[in-house]
């Protein structure tokens, strides 16, 4: 029996290759009548931060202004959603009805891409990655790499063309 995709992760950076990436997600929900749950992973708040933070302002407030953010980031992909469903789906509008829910948290991106992924019951992951070149990924590794090295689900790594890379590090 050949294996279903009933449910497709697509992990965004909100990067320029989002949505070059997100075209794959798009697709492949269309050609195995999916559903795509859109997730962006903010960086926790460095504990020196939160320190200053806790010492000035009541949980509260601090609640409210994560809240607020995790508001804005949802509004910004909702934002982005529309613009790409106008330009790259004007000729099939119902594709736009396979994403199913936009989530947003605080984490380790890896480490919450897996537990989305396991939590929602996934079938596959989509993710795009920078290809800012070997030196970056040597040091500082990536977020699609350490992704790769754990799943036990199907992952789908989206390299950004040459052509978009060269462009993205000239704006950089």
């Amino acid at each position: 029996m050949l294996p279903k995709i009933k449910k497709i992760l697509y992990a965004t950076d909100l990067s320029p290759n989002s949505k070059y990436a997100f075209g794959y997600a798009i697709n492949s929900a269309i050609q195995h009548d999916a559903k795509i749950i859109i997730l962006h992973v903010l960086e926790p708040v460095a504990a020196a931060i939160r320190a200053q933070m806790e010492s000035y302002l009541d949980d509260d407030r601090i609640k409210k202004i994560f809240d607020e953010k995790i508001n804005y980031t949802i509004e910004l992909i909702e934002k982005r959603l529309k613009k790409f469903c106008k330009e790259e789906l004007a000729d099939n509008p119902k594709a736009a009805d396979r994403v199913g829910s936009i989530e947003v948290c605080e984490g380790f991106a890896p480490d919450e891409i897996l537990e989305k992924a396991n939590k929602l019951d996934c079938d596959a992951i989509v993710m795009g990655t920078h290809g800012k070149g070997i030196i970056a990924n040597t040091f500082l590794g990536s977020t699609a790499k350490r992704v790769l090295r754990r799943a036990r689900k199907p992952i789908f790594v989206i390299p950004l063309p040459k052509a978009e890379v060269d462009r993205f590090l000239s704006e950089v």
